[in-house]
């Protein structure tokens, strides 16, 4: 079920419906980012590293957090999932870390535009940008500890990041009922639309 978001402020700039020039930015710094091809490296020494990625975004280096931005990109570009574990992957060397949730955190959104021509750019705590569409769907889950909604979305290679609870009021703000099915809501972007829940009962 989707309830109505706390109250925020509609005039932030993230909700500024800008159109061409700042979509295009955006996608050329996309393309400008190259991710080492950690499916491709088959290292011959396996184990495992003290790393902990904790619900909130943060990584952690034997109890103690990882305060250097430049350094958390670095671990986070050489990620891979394999089943339910999480790897750091280099040409030598692949070592299972901890994961409490999903490696990554959305924790901001930017609307480009409106309506069903609008296109959702998320930005992880890594910094990396990624634009909501097929390749990058967000999905809807549910907690399994507090049964809440438990947004994600597909940021690659079967790496998922948690949509931070802010980002999702945010979402549900900006959500339309589906065509043919006035009860289910959910956001429009790439030409894609992404269900978010169904309308509770009194909405």
């Amino acid at each position: 079920m989707v309830s109505p978001p706390p109250p925020h402020d509609r005039t932030s700039p993230r909700f500024v419906e800008e159109h061409g020039d700042r979509l295009a930015a955006v996608r050329a710094e996309i393309a400008a980012r190259r991710l080492p091809p950690v499916e491709s490296f088959s290292p011959a020494h396996c184990g495992e590293i003290d790393i902990r990625i904790a619900r909130d975004g943060r990584w952690y280096y034997r109890g103690s957090v990882i305060d250097r931005p430049e350094l958390v990109r670095l671990f986070a570009s050489v990620l891979r999932r394999e089943g339910t574990d999480h790897f750091l992957v280099t040409p030598v060397e692949k070592l299972r870390i901890t994961v409490d949730d999903c490696p990554y955190l959305a924790v901001e959104l930017e609307r480009v535009g409106a309506g069903e021509a609008q296109t959702l750019v998320l930005r992880l705590q890594t910094d990396e940008r990624l634009i909501v569409d097929r390749d990058h769907a967000i999905e809807v889950g549910a907690d399994e500890r507090t049964a809440a909604p438990a947004p994600s979305v597909h940021v690659r290679d079967g790496l998922v990041a948690r949509i931070a609870r802010p980002v999702f009021y945010e979402l549900v703000d900006l959500a339309v009922p589906a065509v043919g099915d006035a009860g289910l809501l959910g956001v429009w972007s790439a030409g894609t639309f992404f269900p978010l829940g169904r309308m509770e009962e009194g909405d």
